[in-house]
């Protein structure tokens, strides 16, 4: 019988279990996957401690992996069985050896794309697509602010961003993830133990400031990042790594020029099977041409998940994650 990880509380890594389940046969319009890899993600913890609220208990949790088609349901001509794919928008369940979910979240694998790579990069990646083409479409020659640039989004923005000719700055934590961030492609890096970002930010730009902040650590970076823009600028806050945004004045965005505010998601952006093939298509593109790499940085066998969490919590983890069942 194949296993999976779920959890039927919500709280920290210990309630997550490893157990035998009954998996579902696909119906119409669904595919199950046999996983070869399983991506790692902030969004999972954020289930896990009840920050998003899984739809059932007990949950499964993941939305991000790469495997082969094992089954198909009724009225499925996109896939067959033994195609290669990959996935990033759930249903949850994808920490799991096998998953069953609907074909419009599914998209064909290229052969020479590897299955580790993709589950350490279709969310990442994704999200990285919607950011730099979509949210804020960057231009050869612009400067912007990302937060984490050392993390598994930010690995692949920096080199997203150098190959379209963007001066990116990134934030990091340490000097070891700083060289991490300009080995893959930021233009250069803060490090926030030890430096004052806005100052640093105001010396970079020659005092122009930035045009857009990309922010996925959220509370403890809100202020800083506003200050970083110049005026009628666009903070993109994608992410909550430090806690949610609470209790903000809208009037803020007026006292610091004017500013604009989005709150994208994935979900947001990929909507239809189509703009996900689309996106997922340029990101193919990029990997296949070398202009990105994955660093797939750290594996752990399905049953560590939540060793794994904690790791990526605790900011210990640089590159990709993987669970491999």
């Amino acid at each position: 019988m194949p296993k999976r990880i779920q959890f039927s509380q919500t709280g920290g890594p210990d309630v997550l279990e490893f157990v035998d389940f009954e998996p579902e046969d696909p119906k119409e319009g669904e595919v199950r996957i046999k996983n070869h890899a399983v991506g790692l993600n902030f969004i999972d913890i954020y289930f896990r401690t009840g920050l998003y609220p899984a739809p059932t208990m007990p949950s499964g949790l993941g939305t991000e992996g790469a495997g082969v088609v094992e089954a198909v349901g009724e009225g499925v001509t996109e896939f067959k069985e033994g195609d290669r794919v990959a996935y990033a928008l759930g249903p949850l369940g994808a920490y799991s050896e096998v998953h069953t979910l609907p074909v419009e979240k599914v998209v064909k694998l290229p052969d020479d794309v590897a299955f580790e790579t993709a589950a350490g990069c279709m969310l990442k990646g994704l999200t990285v697509q919607y950011l730099l083409r979509q949210t804020y479409r960057v231009q050869k020659g612009d400067t912007i602010l990302f937060h984490a640039a050392a993390g598994g989004v930010g690995s692949i923005a920096c080199q997203w961003a150098k190959a379209l000719g963007v001066k990116l700055i990134g934030t990091v934590g340490s000097e070891e993830k700083a060289e991490l961030a300009k080995k893959n492609g930021a233009w250069a890096t803060i490090d926030y133990t030890q430096e004052n970002v806005v100052e640093r930010v105001r010396e970079l730009t020659n005092g122009d400031m930035v045009p857009v902040v990309y922010d996925s650590v959220g509370k403890d970076t809100w202020e800083t990042s506003l200050d970083c823009l110049q005026k009628r600028g666009l903070m993109v806050s994608f992410g909550n790594a430090s806690g949610a945004v609470e209790g903000v004045d809208v009037s803020i965005l007026n006292q610091k020029g004017s500013l604009y505010l989005t709150r994208p998601s994935l979900g947001g952006y990929a909507d239809t099977h189509k703009r996900l093939e689309q996106m997922a298509g340029e990101l193919f593109e990029m990997l296949e041409s070398d202009k990105i790499k994955i660093d797939v940085a750290q594996r752990y066998p399905l049953e560590k998940a939540g060793e794994a969490q904690a790791a990526l919590a605790e900011r210990k983890t640089t590159g990709s994650t993987v669970l491999l069942p």
